[in-house]
């Protein structure tokens, strides 16, 4: 039954809100802080750093690539490809799929040193090698988790379970937005699907949900769903419904006192200003054709692969759907926004079924994204920006230097694959402060690290660092803990050889 406004007010406090209210109000004091512009950090300056870089545009190939086909050169491999895996990388190991046996699958296609570093790369990235010098290759990452939704979700929110912040919305949690029209964490997804973990990798778990992703869409309807008003409806009458709705939201917040109300006041009021703001930012058809060219984009394209049952079916090399998201990425974060993640959904190469073969798809794959990287690099340094946006690439985890075997135990063309592999894979990072050049390596089949280990947790720790966070002091409150990004535990270090 229905309450009077006091006792539903009572009824509505919880147990932390009792104690916000006994500590003088602290509580509420945070929240109004927390909501402001710029984030919890423009009212606690506990973890604050100088910082490098202003934005992140992080670039997630959902599946997981195969560093060892892409930037791993192993001779040694290639010498015992087809040979039975020694029972020394398998007893006592955790595989998703395969079983028995299997054998030795060297590179699949042919690598040469590009740049004065001299770094390996594979053919398959032509552009991607021209620009290899801007970039820190770190060769030896390392995670615990060897399943997809898991190991995305480590890696974008420090926690394998659901319900954990995304690495974007902690940062505009701690230091928020530089444009107050525009959301402070984007998401541009690819590939036809989402990630294996969902929206949860760009969710706000415990944190107050103003700060969880906004994703943007590609499949050429509005770039934000809801955004526009309906038919009828004018800019004026929609300033005068949002400032009834305010005058309720406020006159509920004074009564029960729930700081999820503040938030949807927030949001409200950010959707819009956005409404003026986004149609601007997001239409790269504004860009000129010297820049469109140069990362290989097309304004108003709508794949097939983003509405088939089975995108990997019709994947095309010239899809430049990544490529027009790595333009908007580029004016997102040119435009104040602090995180831009992009994920690109195909990269999971078991060989077990048609388009995810190694030998047939990944050339696909790195063709969808090999000059959009490149540009995107080349773009940012001629704009000035590449000092101030770090750049971030990588997957989940690695690839296995032997073949999948749970259903075929000899290569067959168009049925290549390798299993997920977390002892070892390849990450770069760019930009924002991080010095180029080559960091950790591998063993010499590319199983394990060789020298210079790095967690995932020393990555989250890196990044929020160039930032300017402290990443062992910055957190939230929820629970009775203290949460990080990085952990409870001191085992996420910043990678102070990487940095410039």
């Amino acid at each position: 039954m229905d309450l009077p406004l006091d006792l539903e007010k009572h009824r509505a406090l919880t147990r932390r809100h009792f104690f916000g209210k006994t500590g003088l109000g602290l509580g509420s004091i945070a929240l109004q802080g927390l909501l402001g512009q710029n984030g919890y950090a423009s009212s606690a300056t506990g973890f604050k750093l100088p910082a490098k870089a202003k934005s992140v545009i992080y670039l997630h190939m959902a599946g997981s690539p195969s560093q060892i086909d892409l930037f791993e050169h192993k001779p040694a491999l290639t010498k015992f490809h087809g040979v039975d895996c020694p029972q020394e990388y398998l007893e006592g190991k955790r595989f998703a799929f395969i079983k028995g046996t299997p054998k030795m699958l060297g590179p699949m296609f042919k690598y040469q040193q590009h740049g004065q570093s001299g770094q390996w790369i594979s053919e398959l990235l032509p552009e991607f090698s021209k620009v290899v010098d801007e970039v820190c290759m770190i060769r030896s990452m390392q995670t615990d988790q060897f399943n997809h939704a898991p190991a995305q979700l480590f890696m974008h929110t420090g926690n394998p379970l659901f319900g954990y912040p995304a690495m974007g919305s902690w940062v505009t949690y701690g230091i928020g937005s530089n444009n107050k029209d525009l959301p402070g964490f984007v998401v541009l997804a690819s590939g036809g699907k989402t990630p294996s973990a969902g929206k949860s990798l760009w969710g706000s778990g415990f944190l107050p949900s103003i700060y969880q992703g906004v994703q943007c869409r590609t499949d050429g309807g509005d770039p934000i769903l809801f955004l526009s008003d309906p038919k009828g409806m004018s800019r004026a009458t929609r300033r005068k419904t949002l400032d009834a709705l305010r005058d309720l939201n406020e006159y509920q917040h004074e009564h029960v006192a729930d700081p999820e109300t503040l938030t949807r006041i927030a949001q409200y009021e950010l959707a819009f200003r956005m409404q003026i703001s986004v149609p601007d930012v997001m239409d790269i058809s504004r860009e000129p054709q010297h820049i469109l060219d140069l990362y290989g984009a097309r304004p108003g394209h709508v794949s097939k692969a983003e509405s088939a049952s089975d995108p990997r079916r019709v994947f095309k090399g010239d899809d430049p759907t990544f490529a027009n998201n790595c333009v908007l990425a580029r004016r997102l974060v040119e435009n104040g926004v602090r995180f831009v993640q992009l994920y690109d959904w195909g990269w999971d190469h078991h060989g077990t079924s048609p388009g995810e073969s190694i030998d047939e798809t990944l050339p696909i794959k790195c063709r969808q994204i090999d000059q959009a990287v490149a540009g995107l690099i080349k773009d940012l340094k001629q704009r000035g920006l590449f000092e101030e946006t770090l750049i971030v690439w990588g997957g989940e985890f690695g690839r296995t230097p032997m073949m999948q075997n749970n259903k075929r135990t000899e290569l067959v063309k168009g049925f290549i694959g390798r299993d997920h592999h977390p002892h070892a894979f390849t990450m770069w990072m760019a930009g924002g402060g991080i010095k180029p050049g080559i960091y950790g390596e591998t063993d010499e089949i590319g199983y394990y690290v060789g020298e210079n280990p790095v967690s995932v947790r020393d990555l989250q720790a890196t990044i929020l660092h160039q930032l300017g966070i402290d990443p062992h002091r910055f957190s939230y409150p929820y629970q009775g803990l203290d949460h990080r990004l990085i952990g409870p535990t001191d085992e996420g270090k910043v990678l102070k050889d990487l940095l410039a």
